[in-house]
């Protein structure tokens, strides 16, 4: 017996269901996966709510990890008995599946299975944004909403240890408080502080030449306005919804700015850059840098449950779901 969560229409989280699912042999180039534990993200609700479409019914999910239980012909990079973790394939939400064998990564092994679950999407994410999209150095001064949660924990660890200035930006004091021991230098209370006037009156009314923005629809005027001339937004997320159309002249407004909306589908397309990335990943994760912190743990069968706490913003640090 495999037992899944799926969803049959988009919708609220009481279209997700605990329904038992077949699964075949893996095909060739797939690894078959036992999953010790799955982690929860916002792309997920995107999914389930119909913002990004997906084929119906659907497996829930886009992150785990577990051991290899067997491989399909041709598989080379896995084989059974592996530790795997892996991030971007939808269907994660089960506790057996079928994945394409390039898209697994090998767990070191001090790094447990419920680590792996809880950072490999935010994580690999993370080192996009900071070292790819905009390479940021020691000294930078950079921006970083909801800088309590799942990413933002791992972003402002990371951060710190690059020796970059961050103003991170969070719901509550609470959170505000996390995200400075995090290594936030400042942390701005949005629900009782102005963005724009607390970032600039840290900047010296400069501004920053990079905002990390995954909030979306409320924040991305906010976000243009923190920064300097020639800044980017990186805008990387829909948690309050998605940004409305934009008239580009705001751009040249408020000094020739860049906006772009990157995704880890993109940048991990290739298993040469999959690999790089993941590994200074662990890298940060191993050296003690970056420590990934689990807020909360349900039963698979209460995936729902999860969905609920994620979208009120209960949530600080990641959340993971365990099949057993």
């Amino acid at each position: 017996m495999n037992m899944a969560i799926r969803f049959h229409e988009f919708g609220s989280p009481e279209v997700l269901r605990w329904e038992e699912i077949d699964i075949a042999g893996p095909g060739p180039g797939e690894a078959r996966v036992r999953h010790e534990a799955v982690g929860v993200n916002f792309v997920d609700i995107y999914q389930r709510t119909g913002l990004y479409t997906v084929p119906l019914p659907a497996v829930a999910g886009n992150e785990g990890a577990g051991i290899v239980e067997a491989v399909g012909d041709g598989v080379t990079l896995v084989k059974p008995g592996d530790r795997v973790a892996y991030a971007g394939s939808a269907g994660s939400y089960c506790e057996v599946r079928n994945i394409a064998a390039d898209r697994l990564c090998l767990l070191p092994d001090d790094v447990t299975f419920e680590q792996g679950a809880a950072m490999m999407l935010k994580g690999l994410t993370v080192q996009y944004l900071i070292r790819r999209t905009y390479h940021v150095q020691h000294g930078d001064m950079v921006v970083f909403h909801a800088a309590a949660g799942g990413v933002g924990s791992i972003a402002c660890q990371w951060l710190k240890s690059l020796g970059a200035t961050v103003i991170g930006t969070a719901g509550s004091a609470e959170k505000c408080e996390l995200a400075l021991r995090n290594g936030a230098n400042f942390c701005i209370n949005y629900r009782t502080e102005n963005i724009v006037e607390r970032v600039r009156e840290i900047t010296n009314g400069e501004g920053v030449p990079v905002v990390y923005d995954s909030v979306g629809k409320d924040t991305f005027e906010s976000s243009l306005k923190c920064l300097s001339p020639l800044g980017l937004l990186v805008s990387f997320g829909n948690a309050s919804g998605p940004v409305p159309p934009v008239n580009l002249g705001l751009l040249a407004q408020h000094g020739s700015l860049y906006v772009t909306r990157p995704s880890l589908t993109t940048y991990a397309a290739k298993r040469s850059d999959l690999e790089y990335m993941a590994q200074e990943l662990f890298d940060v994760v191993q050296s003690g840098a970056v420590k990934i912190a689990i807020s909360r743990r349900y039963p698979l069968k209460d995936a729902a449950h999860a969905h609920c706490d994620l979208e009120a913003r209960k949530n600080t640090g990641s959340s993971i779901l365990l099949p057993h």
